[in-house]
């Protein structure tokens, strides 16, 4: 999907957000600032997953497909040019994110030794 499509999913997720901290507020009138400010920051990590998730998948680096050959990585263990073999999925730990993302990217191997690996990105 497209990051044009992907903006109307991210503006659902976001409403969605909005009408859970209406809901959250109306049923806790008296929280303090640091109450609210947990409850902001649970309620819209889903948000940032999400948008970090979809624009790492938009991102060249997730299809190594697309790369004409000439163009594409070399293997780190004996140099040869590395392939791409399907996709896959992967779990990523971010700097400024709880949870784990799961990301769906390209695998790739070398041709000449085999090794097989997911590119960074």
């Amino acid at each position: 999907m497209e990051l044009a499509g992907r903006a109307a999913a991210w503006r659902g997720l976001a409403d969605e957000v909005g009408r859970e901290l209406v809901a959250w507020r109306e049923a806790h009138p008296r929280a303090t600032l640091s109450e609210i400010e947990d409850a902001v920051l649970e309620v819209t990590e889903r948000l940032q997953a999400r948008l970090l998730q979809d624009l790492a998948e938009a991102s060249a680096a997730a299809d190594p497909g697309g790369v004409a050959a000439s163009g594409r990585e070399r293997c780190p263990e004996c140099g040869g040019v590395v392939e791409p073999r399907g996709y896959g999925e992967r779990t990523v730990q971010v700097q400024r994110q709880r949870r784990p993302l799961r990301l769906r990217r390209g695998y790739v191997e070398c041709s000449a030794c085999g090794v097989g690996r997911f590119p960074p990105g």
